[in-house]
């Protein structure tokens, strides 16, 4: 009887420590579902939408909104104003002819930073433009240059040295040619990804280029796009400030008082600079458009001005997973972001769903450059041949990869600004 009674309570206590845990497991099942993101598109998209089908866009086209452009082009300028700060355009950011006129009028400079060899030859034949290399390129590319653009442009351009053995290789095929060799070197400001490492080593360098017939050196250059991500900014940037002051007081012990580019910042740090620095002129390019790697403190005056826009391809009412369609109702519930399935026109591009709200990519089906499968709930109302946007993350390459930049006025689309070519 002792033994029954027992058993019954151990029973009952199980029972109740089953059930308690079936509680927290549902609890904890409702915790960990997502909320319902989805909606419609804003007035704005709707407007952009308009527009495009209107002018009878219906593939995928990367658009820039003027207004916004001008807003980013103005607040640049406005905070360079105190210090009179000259800009450099950064072309592999902005890489159509269109979009760097506009940028280089409204920031009154001819002053632009190049990272190939595609690029800079299109840039040379600009009358006028100050070109500056943003990287070492090889030295094989670069006895190609010379041969494509010729000897008139060489005086317009400063060639990036980051190492003793490109200053001398590149002397050597600069002597071969015929033509002069002006250089502006890489110097480690606290980014670590190459240059010279501290002023001995700068100094080592300045020391053969005076002895390299036909080379002068032009100026520096220090990115440091790493100050941002530090745990104190500040701190960083001054400590950065630091390293590039030393630098130019070596270049200035071998070149004398000789006028200098001393190159520095970058889209992420540029505001810095405009505060005080002791460079005299910063390279500004992806602010201009404000992709989403670009949501610093340092640029929350920009905003986005760039974006992908895409047609649906099919709607469909529930996502259904291919052999496993058993487990669409779980993941319906655990995700209603989840429910309905929309393949787009093109995809996998280095860009995140933006409008309407709540779209996701499919972890399940993976990314995919042909019918990109984006995901959403049952608030999200799109039909086949309704648009998607996407912000890029990035400007550079992907901007190569749309053909002509589709231009809006907030109203309609004005025209059309052709892309470089594509190049890496």
């Amino acid at each position: 009887m002792a033994d029954d009674t027992r058993s019954r309570r151990w029973t009952r206590r199980a029972a109740f420590i089953g059930g308690g845990a079936a509680v927290l497991g549902a609890g904890a099942v409702l915790a960990s579902r997502k909320g319902d993101a989805g909606g419609g598109h804003d007035a704005y998209f709707v407007t952009l939408s308009q527009a495009l089908r209107k002018a009878g866009l219906a593939h995928p086209v990367l658009v820039i909104d003027q207004r916004r452009l001008d807003q980013n082009i103005a607040t640049a300028r406005e905070a360079l104003a105190p210090k009179k700060l000259p800009l450099r355009i950064v072309v592999k950011s902005l890489p159509a002819q269109g979009l760097i006129d506009h940028v280089a009028r409204g920031m009154a400079t001819e002053r632009f930073m190049v990272f190939n060899g595609s690029m800079l030859q299109t840039m040379a034949a600009r009358p006028g433009a100050d070109l500056l290399l943003g990287k070492p390129l090889p030295a094989a590319e670069f006895a190609e240059i010379l041969a494509r653009i010729g000897p008139e442009p060489m005086g317009r351009i400063q060639w990036l040295i980051d190492t003793p053995q490109r200053l001398k290789a590149y002397a050597e095929i600069a002597k071969t040619a015929g033509v002069p060799l002006r250089t502006s070197f890489e110097i480690d400001v606290g980014l670590h990804r190459g240059g010279f490492p501290d002023v001995q080593a700068l100094a080592q360098a300045l020391a053969q280029a005076r002895e390299l017939p036909g080379v002068s050196v032009e100026g520096l250059m220090g990115y440091d796009p790493h100050v941002p991500a530090m745990s104190d900014p500040d701190a960083a940037y001054a400590q950065s400030q630091d390293r590039y002051r030393a630098a130019i007081a070596a270049l200035r012990k071998s070149v004398g008082d000789k006028p200098l580019t001393l190159n520095g910042a970058g889209s992420p740090t540029y505001a810095f600079h405009a505060k005080g620095t002791v460079a005299n002129e910063v390279s500004v390019g992806s602010a201009f458009v404000k992709p989403g790697h670009f949501d610093v403190p340092g640029l929350a005056r920009h905003i986005p001005a760039a974006f992908i826009a895409t047609p649906v391809i099919k709607a469909l009412d529930r996502m259904r997973l291919p052999g496993n369609e058993w487990l669409s109702g779980p993941l319906n519930f655990m995700d209603p972001n989840t429910k309905r399935a929309f393949f787009i026109y093109g995809g996998n591009w280095l860009a995140t769903p933006l409008s309407p709200p709540g779209l996701e990519f499919s972890t399940l089906f993976g990314r995919s450059s042909n019918q990109e499968l984006l995901t959403g709930s049952d608030k999200v109302t799109l039909k086949p041949d309704d648009y998607v946007f996407l912000r890029p993350t990035q400007s550079e390459a992907l901007f190569l990869q749309f053909g002509d930049i589709a231009l809006f006025d907030g109203e309609k689309i004005t025209g059309f600004w052709p892309t470089f070519a594509v190049s890496a």
